[in-house]
């Protein structure tokens, strides 16, 4: 049950992380993930968590609009719609622990690959397979923000370019996972009342726009630094939680 005290925690939580992924377009949706995982059962938490990250990345790509990319936009929703539709006949509702050992596994793998596979989002045909690959782990991992980064971290693009088209890509995940989830049953947590949907709206609006300002005066080599830093600490806590889990049930 979600009581006062939890939901305040869920604010705070709302307007730090939508600031964290306002400077670097990802990293602060897996610790919503995370936190809301604590306090919730799986499907409601993704209903949740969609809603609140659809809202904060749809404001991101208002405020970048002009700086997207839209030819990898529209390859990498071409691969992401692809997959999607596959997925719906899947229809598969995976368990707390693997979500995050999932998530905590998977910005290390990519250290592995060849440098003839080096994922680089600007590359031909790179959208396509970045579309289809983040959907299934959007849908299956719960997040993929950082998977999204490694792609464009190999890129020349500039920041405001990376976290402006990355926005607009990630929109489209989340309305999938809503759509994705919000068939579950009990995909609806009756403890969360309505007003507290409105309030992460505007939370996670809140925290993007101070974000702005931040990510204006950054440098473009401050920005990867920082980048890859925040998404290693998140997976090295995300893989602690599910060991943790696995080992006590």
């Amino acid at each position: 049950m979600l009581g006062p005290l939890t939901l305040a925690i869920v604010g705070v939580t709302v307007i730090a992380t939508s600031f964290i992924s306002g400077i670097f377009g990802m990293a602060g949706g897996l610790i919503l993930l995370g936190i809301l995982l604590l306090f919730m059962d799986v499907a409601p938490a993704m209903v949740l968590f969609g809603i609140v990250q659809m809202a904060a990345n749809g404001w991101r790509s208002a405020l970048w609009w002009r700086h997207v990319d839209w030819g990898i936009v529209w390859r990498f929703l071409i691969g992401s719609t692809t997959l999607f539709l596959l997925m719906r006949t899947i229809a598969v509702l995976p368990s707390k622990a693997t979500l995050y050992l999932t998530l905590g596994l998977l910005p290390f793998t990519t250290y592995l690959l060849p440098k003839s596979w080096d994922p680089d989002i600007t590359r031909p045909g790179m959208p396509y397979l970045a579309g289809a690959i983040i959907i299934v782990l959007q849908l299956l991992a719960g997040a993929a923000g950082h998977i999204l980064d490694v792609f464009f971290q190999r890129s020349n693009l500039d920041r405001k370019t990376i976290v402006g088209t990355k926005a607009v890509t990630q929109v489209s995940g989340h309305i999938y996972r809503i759509a994705y989830f919000g068939t579950f049953e009990a995909a609806y947590d009756a403890t969360v009342p309505w007003w507290a949907y409105i309030a992460g709206i505007g939370l996670a609006i809140a925290g993007t726009s101070l974000a702005a300002t931040v990510l204006v005066r950054m440098t473009d080599t401050g920005f990867r630094m920082w980048s890859r830093r925040v998404t290693i600490g998140v997976s090295l806590t995300y893989l602690a939680r599910g060991l943790w889990l696995v080992a006590v049930p």
